[in-house]
């Protein structure tokens, strides 16, 4: 078999076995692709099943001058998944990834919004227009609920279950969970929802598609990028925004406020409490207030 065969075997594997959304699978694809491109520039001729270490080392040092650190670890990272299905496929004994590492990388604390720099992105949104009511309806989702990109622009309206206080959110992998939802996002919702929604030609299979386009098509995430940078752009924010931004905030300020984080780390829908921990950021004065609340010798 050739790479084109193993690679479109191991994204079947991702996809099936592993429930790895269609964005995941695309990335490690690309990195594998990437690989097979610095072969074919090198005329050097291996299968996946006979490349060594010796030869992944001469591409990682050809990709650190392209990359920095984080994306280097992230092609290393999957470059070890690769080899890992092929070993756990019995195409091969061992992996040449087993002693590359990553570069050590240190944690980057996420940039947040205050409560009112939120306030005045979704104040500038232009309610006359047909999308108004639906941004502003996103805007307080993705805020309220701290979701990620790709669950709110894939949020079904039977997923909104407004006489419990929740709404059910599809993860990575396909994991659920359940996210409590205040009145006042439910109210730009069913605003949204009851009334210019309504008014949308919608298309076969978006029928349940809580956010559409003017076509009545499910969004794109490049599409809930633009808007939000477009919005940063009006109120003359200082800042590179996007709507992972908001799921910070969400985090940030509901620590901030007292909220537990492992209550945090269910709503985010992260397996470790280590990653909630890098999601969400502390500044000084909020540490300094615990400590003077919370400390005996206060």
């Amino acid at each position: 078999m050739n790479w084109k065969t193993y690679i479109k075997s191991y994204q079947s594997y991702l996809k099936i076995e592993r429930g790895l959304s269609q964005n995941t699978i695309d990335n490690y694809s690309f990195d594998l692709e990437r690989l097979c491109a610095f072969l074919e520039e090198n005329l050097i001729v291996i299968s996946p099943v006979a490349i060594n270490e010796e030869t992944i080392q001469q591409f990682i040092y050809a990709v650190s001058k392209e990359v920095n650190a984080r994306s280097q670890a992230r092609i290393i990272s999957g470059l070890k998944s690769f080899f890992s299905y092929l070993i756990f496929e019995d195409y091969r004994s061992n992996s040449p990834m087993e002693l590359i590492e990553a570069p050590r990388l240190g944690r980057k604390l996420p940039d947040t919004l205050s409560t009112t720099e939120i306030d005045n992105l979704i104040k500038a949104i232009d309610l006359s227009k047909p999308e108004g009511e639906r941004n502003r309806a996103m805007l307080e989702t993705l805020y309220g609920c701290g979701l990620r990109v790709s669950e709110l622009t894939t949020l079904k309206i039977s997923d909104l279950f407004f006489d419990e206080g929740f709404i059910k959110i599809t993860g990575k992998g396909n994991k659920q969970r359940f996210v409590p939802i205040s009145e006042t996002t439910m109210k730009f919702i069913n605003h949204y929802k009851n009334f210019d929604r309504k008014h949308l030609t919608i298309q076969k299979n978006h029928e349940d598609t809580l956010f559409l386009n003017r076509r009545g098509k499910q969004l794109t995430r490049a599409m809930i990028f633009t808007i939000i940078k477009d919005l940063a752009l009006k109120i003359e924010l200082n800042k590179a925004i996007s709507p992972h931004t908001f799921r910070h905030s969400f985090a940030t300020h509901l620590l901030e406020n007292g909220a537990d984080l492992r209550a945090i780390q269910l709503m985010l829908g992260h397996e470790s409490i280590t990653t909630t921990e890098i999601y969400v950021h502390l500044d000084r004065k909020h540490l300094t207030q615990i400590v003077n609340t919370f400390h005996p010798r206060k």
